[in-house]
């Protein structure tokens, strides 16, 4: 039987990605919840995943790019976006936002995400 665990984001490593970009996450055992810390300025490029993911922004703005067009996504509201669509964001302001993938980015888990870093 898997035990429940508690986390504090207070008590997890932030990993600096690239000056503007930090990221914490915690992985159960089929969905990941990842913090993002995104400095006004900060893009994450063009990509795609295998994974859901759920973006809920608790401050700040990102801009999306999708293959369907851009949406603000801004404090209090959240963006489905469906396994392989590609997108890309940007920080109109200081934000943090919580993702939610299913299943677990694996690459983020092994650090084979170099779209992210330097």
């Amino acid at each position: 039987m898997v035990e429940a665990k508690h986390y504090r984001w207070a008590e997890i490593e932030t990993e600096a990605l690239n000056p503007l970009i930090g990221r914490q996450y915690v992985v159960g055992t089929g969905t990941m919840v990842a913090r993002l810390l995104l400095a006004k300025g900060a893009h994450v490029p063009w990509h795609s995943h295998r994974n859901e993911q759920i973006t809920y922004v608790l401050s700040g703005a990102l801009r999306f790019v999708l293959e369907t067009g851009e949406v603000v996504v801004r404090a209090g509201e959240v963006l489905c976006i469906p396994p392989d669509a590609p997108h890309e964001a940007f920080a109109l302001e200081d934000t943090v936002d919580l993702d939610v993938f299913n299943p677990p980015r694996e690459d983020w888990i092994r650090r084979e995400d170099a779209y992210l870093r330097g």
